[in-house]
């Protein structure tokens, strides 16, 4: 992917390094939230107990020089951050409507966030109350590891997923799943978040399609790691490594296949008029 040498998006946040500051005493529903998915993501006992102690005695982690590959990808993701700037400011503009710029804050182990804690375990999201982008960055060593998503280009879909969102909360989509949420069954709400996901995919590969055009970001490959990161992320493919088996009607946000279509849509397409997940007959 071509990144290097590119403008860097002035809306970062680097707390990489800085520990817990800011983190209240007494855990709360992030920290909950927080812990659930690192068993999901097969967490092991002790190390829970050892997170859980250090949230309610908000313990501050010693502060930590960043190295140069820390950096190198501070910059990476920040670069990425400005193509999306440019991409939905463009697409927004077109429409006659306004592009409100997200923040993304990088972090380290764990900080503070409007939606809770935002804590490594988590892995990257979005927050409508104080729209920002939380991610550690060493999440993505864990797309690359466990799930086995390498490139650069991965990086960035992960990324363009979660400024997805902020799409979706800029258009009021998450305001009407929400208001939804009341008088759902928790199955039928189950489906409205996997419709919500994928439409994030979908966007995801929209802005990709703006980027390749606006400024040639893409190499060979590029696009096949972008498939291969939805589909790593698929709630089926992730049960089946972390559980050995697969319970689709616990599924939030897709399977590897539907994550892989929504993105390829929107990467052929460029019309986000074309990404109503939530009428589809088919997901």
């Amino acid at each position: 992917m071509r990144w290097q040498g590119r403008r860097q998006s002035e809306n970062i946040e680097d707390r990489r390094g800085m520990g817990r500051k800011g983190l209240s005493v007494g855990g709360g529903v992030g920290a909950v939230v927080a812990l659930v998915i690192y068993l999901f993501f097969g967490g092991k006992g002790d190390k829970i107990t050892q997170i859980t102690q250090s949230l309610q005695k908000n313990e501050p982690s010693k502060v930590r020089p960043l190295t140069a590959q820390q950096k190198d990808l501070g910059n990476f993701a920040a670069v990425i951050l400005a193509d999306t700037e440019d991409v939905w400011n463009s697409v927004f503009q077109k429409s006659g409507r306004r592009y409100r710029e997200p923040k993304m804050v990088l972090f380290s182990e764990a900080t503070e966030s409007a939606c809770g804690y935002a804590q490594s375990a988590t892995g990257p999201f979005y927050c409508p109350g104080d729209e920002k982008v939380y991610i550690d960055l060493d999440f993505f060593q864990e797309l690359q590891r466990r799930l086995d998503a390498q490139g650069d280009f991965a990086m960035a879909y992960v990324i363009a997923h979660e400024i997805g969102h902020h799409v979706q909360n800029l258009l009021g989509i998450m305001d009407q799943t929400n208001q939804m949420r009341e008088r759902l069954s928790e199955r039928e709400y189950k489906r409205i978040s996997v419709q919500l996901e994928l439409q994030a995919d979908f966007l995801a590969g929209v802005w990709t399609h703006h980027a390749q055009r606006m400024k040639n970001i893409l190499e060979e490959g590029d696009i096949e790691e972008g498939i291969n990161a939805a589909g790593a992320v698929g709630d089926d493919r992730i049960q089946k490594k972390t559980r050995g088996y697969v319970v689709p009607d616990s599924f939030t946000h897709g399977t590897s296949a539907q994550r892989t279509r929504w993105f390829l849509k929107g990467w052929k397409t460029g019309d986000i008029s074309q990404g109503n997940t939530f009428d589809a007959e088919e997901l």
